[in-house]
Formats: structure tokens, sequence, C-alpha cells
């Protein structure tokens, strides 16, 4: 029988704050206790952000409460994550980023079919003022759009 993907977490603010460019999907670098914490949806994702730093991704910010059960070998919550990465797509992120207003923003964290914890890594572009209000109306004429439609079919 096969499992279905499990949302952990997802980085709702980013999509607010960011054009997103382009999405990769890396696995990350945990503690037994961390993925533990994480079967009980103890993740935030909100202010968190990726780095490549010497050839690695690191993901910074990400908070995962301490599991409820562990004892006084808990990693530290707030700690920098390695990201697991193939060379080629570093070596790309990292060209990525070089230019003006990009940036590497988690998306969601979630556990995989196979048990696995992976992450959605994106290329992000800043989104001005005047695109987020843009992008606020659109998503507001959409939704009176699709009241009205539905409130028609009625």
């Amino acid at each position: 029988m096969k499992r279905e993907e499990k949302t952990i977490a997802k980085n709702r603010r980013a999509f607010h704050d960011y054009e997103v460019v382009e999405t990769f999907e890396a696995g990350v670098e945990l503690s037994g206790t961390e993925v533990r914490s994480l079967r009980e949806n103890n993740c935030q994702l909100t202010d968190c952000f990726a780095l490549v730093r010497n050839g690695e991704v690191w993901m910074h910010n990400v908070h995962i409460t301490p599991f409820s059960h562990g004892n006084i070998n808990n990693p530290d919550p707030d700690r920098k994550r390695k990201l697991l990465l193939h060379k080629k797509q570093i070596r790309y992120l990292a060209e990525a980023t070089r230019e003006k207003g990009m940036a590497l923003v988690p998306l969601k964290m979630y556990f995989k079919e196979n048990g696995l914890v992976k992450v959605e890594l994106a290329i992000c572009r800043g989104k001005k003022l005047y695109d987020k209000r843009a992008s606020m109306k659109e998503r507001d004429t959409k939704r009176e759009i699709d009241r009205a439609l539905k409130a028609r079919s009625r």
C-alpha cells in the first residue's frame, strides 16, 4: 500500500513577498528526534531562507520544536540545516542567486511516500509593493467572480 505525500509546513508568506521563478526538491539533513518532532507537525517556515556556502546549501531560521519525549540530546531548534542536492543543482542555484534581487526560499516541507523529509526550495525574485497590491487585487477579483458564478448556478 502506497502512502501519499504529507505536508508538514508551508511558507505562505513567501508567495506574498516573492515571485517564484523555479522550484527544486531537496532532502534535509536531520537528527532522529527532529524527524519525530516533524511527524507531530512541529515546524515553522515563516522567515526562513537558504544560502549557498562553500558548495553546500544551508537552510536558516527554520524552527523545529524539540521532540516532546526527547531527552537532553535534543538539537537546537533554530540551528542551520544542510540541504541535500546534486552538485550540478548547487552550482545552478549559486549562479542564480548571484543575480540582484534573487533569493532561495523554502516553500514547503513534506514527507515523501517513502517517509523521507523533503523541502521544496524555490529561486525567487522579491516583489515590490505595487506588485503585492496587484496580486492582492487579482486575488480579490477572482474571489468575487467565483462567488458570482456560484450564486448564479444556484
